[in-house]
């Protein structure tokens, strides 16, 4: 924990140092932040801090950032629709540290998926899963209409281009704001997956399935993570109401796998915090996505 800890610390500096460079063009990418009054934050829920473990989070340094990083690829072809990708960070971290930590840019860039990866600023640096503006009815919307409006400016979609497939992916605590987006967000979202975030909100997801028989979940979990116990509370469910599904170790995953189920169960023998990537499983999954268009 404590090399986990030096590393997030030496990430930050260095963007710190290096953020105008980082909000321009990243490889294939281009990559830049818009502030949207339809994130996470400020919040009345949380205009008072959070206390978690005895420690104060305050509102001023952890629940006031309403960035928006988005990362398009260079040759992104979105005239009509552009597809989007929502990922949503877990606990003590930040939008721009996930991208560079995670290798989510990377990752994204290198599934050559004609789409645009977004990541909304939530509880910023903080030990929280509380979503939010994001929680309530409408606002995910608002928060689409803001990121199709910042690629419009940038010349990167047409100005006609309307939101064509939805996914949400994230990490540990991100699974609350997800669950709330897929139930009240008023936008359609085809495809969730969890990177050992599958704490709570099982109930809303397993009615989300349930309600449109092209919706795709994909839970990857670990046995120490604390996912492990209600992984297999949500399949005894998903069996209870005959709603198929698989249940697989990582190192069986293939793209014939993917490509062939819609409700995947993924056992990890990693780590949390590194279940992303090395191996780079958000490519993977992106790759193999039944929504998401090769550019």
């Amino acid at each position: 924990m404590k090399l986990l800890f030096l590393r997030f610390v030496l990430i930050t500096l260095l963007l710190t140092i290096y953020k105008s460079t980082y909000a321009q063009n990243v490889n294939d990418a281009v990559s830049f932040h818009i502030h949207s009054s339809n994130t996470s934050f400020p919040d009345t829920g949380r205009a008072n801090g959070h206390i978690y473990d005895k420690v104060l989070y305050t509102a001023a340094e952890h629940y006031h950032d309403s960035t928006v990083l988005i990362i398009a690829p260079k040759n992104l072809d979105a005239k009509k629709k552009v597809d989007l990708v929502f990922w949503f960070h877990g606990w003590h971290n930040n939008v721009d540290i996930a991208a560079v930590y995670y290798e989510l840019t990377k990752q994204f860039i290198a599934s050559k998926r004609n789409a645009v990866l977004v990541l909304a600023e939530t509880a910023k640096d903080s030990p929280d899963s509380y979503g939010g503006k994001l929680e309530n009815q409408g606002v995910f919307k608002a928060l689409v209409t803001d990121v199709l409006t910042g690629l419009k400016d940038q010349h990167l979609i047409s100005a006609g281009c309307v939101p064509g497939h939805i996914m949400l992916a994230g990490h540990s605590g991100a699974y609350r704001v997800m669950a709330r987006i897929i139930k009240n967000g008023q936008m359609p979202v085809d495809e969730a997956v969890l990177f050992d975030a599958l704490y709570a909100e099982t109930e809303i997801f397993i009615n989300w399935i349930k309600a449109d028989k092209s919706h795709r979940f994909i839970d990857l979990y670990t046995d120490h993570g604390g996912t492990d116990g209600e992984t297999h509370t949500m399949v005894k469910l998903l069996a209870q109401d005959q709603v198929p599904y698989i249940e697989t170790e990582e190192v069986n995953v293939t793209p014939q796998l993917l490509n062939n189920n819609r409700m995947i169960y993924i056992h990890s023998a990693r780590e949390h915090n590194v279940i992303i990537n090395n191996p780079d499983d958000f490519k993977l999954l992106l790759e193999n996505s039944q929504f998401l268009s090769r550019k």
